[in-house]
C-alpha cells in the first residue's frame, strides 16, 4: 500500500449512497419498512495500494459486543471467515468471533424453516461455500479447490464461487425455504493478471448503509487471504451490487455521512506466516491508520 500521505481520499462508497438517494424508487420489503432502492448502480473498484476499502464516514472500529469483545471489522473478517469453514450455526459463528447472526437465529425464525434453533440452514453461506451438494450425494469445498485452481492454473477465468442453492432458497406452495436469510453476498470471481489477484463480490442485494460497509470489509480481507494463501499480490477488489437500497428509517443516518468531509483508507495487514488460508482468523490481522468521523448511534438494521 502507499504511505497513508499518499493515498487519495475514495468517494465511491457515498457516490453511491447519494445515487441511491437521488435516483432510487421507493418500494415495500419482506421486512415491513420501504426501502429506497436502485437497480444495478454500477461497480465499485477498490486499488488496494489506495488503503484498504473501509469507510470513514462513520467509525467501523467501536466496540459492539461485550462479551466477544471484538469490533465491526473484526466481526465483518470472522463471518466470512467462519463462512470459508463451513459455519451454518451461531454456535460456530461465535467460535470464530461473529455474534450479529444472533436475531436471525430465534427459534421462531428457525422453526418456521424445519431448523433447529441457532442453525442458518443447509441452504446459508457456510453450507454452500463448503458443503455444496453434489448429485453423487457427496459435498464440495468450494474454497478449496479453488484455492487449489488457482495455484495450479492461475490464467483460467473460472475461478468462481456461489453462495446459492437454488432448492434451498426457493418460496412457494409446497415448498419450504430451508435457509433463515436467502444469501444476499458472495458470488466472487477471481482473476490473475501478471501475479496480481482481483477479486470480484457480486452482491445479489445491499442494505448499503449497514450491510455493504461490512461487506466491502469482509471481501477485501478474504481477497488478502485467497492471494497470500496462492503466493499472490492482493491487487484489486471489486463490488457490484444488484439490489442497492436504503430503508427509509435510515435516511437520517445517510444525510449526516453525506456531510462530512472524505478521508483516506486505513492500512490493513495479514500476519505474513498465516499461509493456511483456513487456519487464517480475525487476529491474523491488523488495522492501522484509520481515522473516520464518529461513529452515528443506532442506524436501523431490518430483521
Amino acid at each position: 500500500m502507499k504511505p497513508y500521505n499518499q493515498r487519495t481520499p475514495d468517494t465511491q462508497y457515498r457516490d453511491l449512497l447519494k445515487r441511491i438517494l437521488e435516483q432510487g424508487v421507493r418500494t415495500g420489503t419482506q421486512q415491513e419498512v420501504d426501502a429506497i432502492t436502485l437497480m444495478g448502480p454500477g461497480s465499485m473498484h477498490f486499488k488496494m495500494e489506495n488503503g484498504f476499502p473501509m469507510i470513514t464516514e462513520r467509525n467501523m472500529s467501536p466496540k459492539t459486543s461485550t462479551m466477544l469483545s471484538v469490533t465491526i471489522w473484526q466481526q465483518a473478517i470472522a463471518e466470512i471467515l467462519a463462512f470459508a469453514n463451513g459455519a451454518r450455526t451461531l454456535k460456530k459463528l461465535e467460535e470464530f468471533g461473529c455474534s450479529w447472526w444472533a436475531p436471525w437465529g430465534t427459534e421462531a425464525k428457525c422453526k418456521k424453516r424445519g431448523l433447529e434453533t441457532g442453525d442458518l440452514g443447509p441452504g446459508s453461506y457456510g453450507a454452500a461455500f463448503h458443503d455444496f451438494p453434489t448429485a453423487d450425494g457427496h459435498t464440495f469445498d468450494q474454497f478449496k479447490n479453488i484455492i487449489e485452481q488457482i495455484k495450479e492454473f492461475p490464467h483460467l477465468r473460472t475461478h468462481f464461487i456461489t453462495p446459492w442453492i437454488p432448492q434451498y432458497t426457493i418460496r412457494g406452495t409446497g415448498k419450504q425455504q430451508k435457509v433463515v436469510v436467502a444469501p444476499c453476498h458472495g458470488w466472487i470471481h477471481l482473476r490473475v493478471l501478471n501475479n496480481k489477484l482481483t477479486l470480484h463480490m457480486m452482491q445479489r442485494s445491499g442494505d448499503v448503509p449497514v450491510g455493504v460497509p461490512a461487506n466491502m470489509i469482509q471481501y477485501a480481507a478474504l481477497l488478502m487471504a485467497i492471494a497470500q494463501a496462492t503466493g499472490l499480490e492482493p491487487y484489486e477488489y471489486i463490488h457490484t451490487i444488484s439490489d442497492a437500497h436504503i430503508y427509509v428509517d435510515q435516511v437520517p443516518a445517510v444525510e449526516e455521512m453525506l456531510k462530512r468531509e472524505p478521508i483516506a483508507f486505513p492500512t490493513m495487514t495479514l500476519n505474513p506466516d498465516k499461509k493456511d488460508f483456513f487456519a487464517t482468523r480475525k487476529e491474523d490481522f491488523t488495522l492501522s491508520d484509520y481515522k473516520p468521523h464518529p461513529g452515528i448511534k443506532g442506524i436501523p438494521v431490518a430483521i
